[in-house]
């Protein structure tokens, strides 16, 4: 069975298409499950849309889901769709979330840190001038944030464990053993999966995320995945769905999961 959890659309402001070609672009790529998880509206902020061209506005969320629910029963029968949402974490508003969230019928939710100290993850520049120290210290900020999206329980799935290697491909590289081990352990005991993410083979560093290390002490931890393309645009749904499921058997992991309802749908490899 084939899935795909992290797909967006227009309304992020920086993917192009419709839902429903994301529909389309799945069932022509031989998917039985599709999940949409746009980016969540800011709703650590009263304005209607503080981040266009990041997030969706709030004036737009009911829309999203109404549209993901139509299109769920116009497509039944020919694909699964799931109702999901690729969300922010941030801990100083996490009862904001909570609240926009409560009484959604989403199928999963995807945590995804995005800032981390004050900045993107993806900022180029955030890691000029710092020292050794200093990059060590920004790792550890950053899988924090990643341990208490896992002890929130507001998520079932981790979105790109290690994007802040995206631009910064050196990021791999900063020693962060204790603090990443510490993590996974926290996110195996929340009952949590983390995603194989395609989307860094549009970034600098190429790939996939989390690096194959890392999927290698989540194995050893027990930590469930879960597949998201990440796609911003309809071609790239399942964008290496055979790869990631060959390497994964390489590893050692026996399946993988998607979720419906917010409970797990476990898939063997």
């Amino acid at each position: 069975m084939k899935f795909d959890l992290h797909t967006h659309h227009f309304r992020c402001g920086h993917a192009d298409g419709t839902i429903e070609d994301y529909i389309q672009a799945a069932i022509k790529a031989g998917l039985q499950v599709i999940g949409i998880a746009d980016h969540s509206p800011y709703f650590g902020s009263p304005e209607d849309h503080p981040q266009p061209g990041i997030a969706m506005a709030r004036s737009a969320f009911a829309g999203y889901v109404e549209e993901v629910l139509r299109l769920k029963q116009k497509y039944a029968g020919k694909i699964e769709v799931l109702l999901g949402m690729e969300s922010d974490f941030f801990p100083e508003h996490i009862d904001a979330y909570r609240q926009a969230y409560e009484n959604v019928p989403f199928d999963y939710i995807i945590g995804s840190v995005h800032l981390s100290g004050g900045k993107s993850i993806f900022n180029r520049n955030r890691w000029k001038g710092l020292s050794d120290t200093e990059k060590v210290e920004q790792k550890t900020i950053y899988y924090d944030l990643i341990r208490q999206s896992a002890e929130s329980g507001m998520f079932q799935v981790l979105g790109h464990i290690d994007a802040m290697k995206g631009y910064f491909p050196e990021f791999s590289d900063i020693p962060a053993a204790e603090q990443i081990d510490g993590t996974l352990k926290i996110i195996a005991e929340s009952n949590v999966a983390i995603e194989i993410n395609t989307s860094g083979k549009t970034k600098t560093v190429g790939g996939w995320y989390p690096s194959d290390a890392i999927l290698e002490r989540a194995l050893f931890y027990g930590v469930k995945v879960s597949f998201g393309s990440d796609s911003h645009v309809p071609h790239r749904v399942g964008d290496d769905w055979e790869e990631v499921r060959a390497r994964l058997k390489e590893i050692g992991f026996k399946d993988w999961v998607f979720y419906r309802r917010k409970e797990p749908v476990v898939v063997p490899l």
